[in-house]
């Protein structure tokens, strides 16, 4: 089991220490942070984030000696690392509080699609290719997630959301038949940049299957198979949500 570095300063531990932290599992963390001006698809709300509260302000309010500091957050559905709802492009599918859980988590497989960048599209020879490359296979139920390379080079610039590769028709179609329940992706969408039929999306509403999109460290798992969990918020009648996507391997 990996030991934590106890004097890594970005990061918090018990005060009795941090060996009490050790786990069974290894965890790789693939979500990206979520921060007023992240770039965000030009079809979602922008983030903005603002103190609702300092500690200060908490204790000469309410006259108590400890004060607790509070942000409020407006954010999209669709923010940063996220997940889809059917109902995102299906009106007659169901919407994020009436998804199966199972949607959102599960064995999963990342392919290496960093050999097609824009203005090319992921087409089936090239997930048969990846797919081969990586030793892996595709089963039924499984999470698939693509990893291009455009997340990591460009985030958190503009240009994460404009020049991305993406699945054709085809690819997308070819994923589905695999029975993959979950298409995911490093990128701000799974359709290609220029794609406006998004085709991507299209076909998980055609087959009733979600994706994800915006990963991070991909390079950590790529090639790989694990238990992925991207579980969403319990939103009512939500169309997506925010995500703390983790691919998970037994040490």
């Amino acid at each position: 089991m990996t030991a934590i570095d106890e004097t890594d300063t970005t990061r918090a531990y018990p005060k009795f220490g941090a060996e009490i932290m050790q786990r069974r599992v290894r965890v790789v963390d693939l979500t990206r942070e979520i921060f007023e001006g992240m770039p965000m698809w030009f079809g979602h709300q922008k983030t903005f984030i603002n103190t609702n509260q300092t500690h200060e302000q908490f204790r000469t309010t309410y006259n108590t000696h400890l004060g607790f500091e509070a942000h409020n957050l407006l954010i999209s559905e669709h923010a940063g690392t996220h997940t889809d709802a059917v109902f995102e492009y299906d009106p007659n599918g169901p919407t994020i509080d009436k998804s199966p859980l199972e949607y959102y988590y599960g064995d999963a497989i990342c392919l290496d699609l960093r050999s097609v960048q824009y203005p090319d599209y992921i087409t089936p020879a090239a997930l048969q290719s990846a797919l081969e490359a990586s030793g892996q296979e595709i089963r039924k139920g499984d999470i698939v997630i693509l990893y291009t390379g455009y997340g990591d080079a460009t985030y958190p610039n503009l240009a994460y959301t404009e020049k991305h590769t993406g699945l054709d028709r085809a690819a997308a179609l070819w994923l589905a038949e695999q029975g993959v329940v979950n298409i995911a992706v490093d990128n701000v969408a799974i359709d290609h940049a220029d794609d406006t039929e998004f085709s991507g999306h299209n076909v998980c509403g055609e087959y009733g299957i979600v994706n994800t999109e915006g990963l991070a460290n991909l390079d950590q798992v790529v090639n790989q198979r694990f238990l992925f969990f991207g579980l969403p918020l319990y939103i009512r009648n939500g169309t997506g949500s925010p995500i703390r996507a983790v691919a998970v391997f037994d040490n």
